[in-house]
């Protein structure tokens, strides 16, 4: 009886094909193996820089609690006026370095259930937004908002979860809307914030 090509050919094709199927998994071992041991490759990957910071370099004290908005690295840092509370939350910052105000401020006002208008520039760059939103799940501002005292500028929360370790705001700092009840619990009207 001869050989058929065929018989051959499907034979190959079948132990080349097993043979790269079992190798797999090595080859992607060893490359995620690599990966993890290479801390360049890590960070890259990385938006956010998150790491844990002190007060004193920014803070005179803590009277009222203190919120530090890192810019560059997208975080928010809250310790409490006893300093028993340090918390880290992941933010989005604004679009753009003309978008961004940064400097001494505080919390002027705490809004249990925002309501969201756009201001005349956001107005100006996107007439076909709409005038009004009240709260609720369509709201931009989230389930909480801290207002500071600079005129349009927020530390809210937001249901586009996908906008948090980005430039994605008009100016305002977005959180989480899980981290922005907590951290609008923990701070009081008069909480020194800081934008850097």
């Amino acid at each position: 009886m001869s050989k058929s090509p065929l018989n051959t050919t499907s034979r190959r094709a079948f132990l080349a094909g097993s043979a790269a199927f079992l190798g797999a998994p090595a080859i992607a071992q060893t490359a995620a193996g690599q990966a993890e041991r290479d801390p360049a490759l890590s960070v890259r990957r990385n938006i956010s820089s998150f790491r844990t910071l002190d007060w004193q370099p920014y803070f005179d004290s803590l009277r009222n609690g203190a919120i530090l908005v890192d810019i560059d690295s997208r975080a928010v840092h809250y310790w409490n006026q006893e300093q028993t509370i340090y918390k880290l939350y992941p933010s989005s910052v604004p679009l753009t370095d003309d978008l961004t105000r940064r400097g001494r401020t505080q919390v002027i006002l705490k809004d249990p259930e925002p309501d969201w208008r756009p201001t005349p520039s956001m107005k100006k760059r996107n007439p076909e937004w709409p005038d009004y939103i009240g709260p609720g799940p369509q709201n931009p501002l989230g389930t909480r908002s801290l207002h500071l005292s600079w005129t349009y500028y927020r530390i809210h929360g937001t249901h586009d979860t996908r906008k948090i370790g980005r430039k994605s705001s008009n100016g305002c700092i977005g959180l989480y809307n899980e981290h922005i009840e907590e951290l609008y619990g923990m701070a009081k009207v008069g909480t020194q914030v800081l934008l850097i």
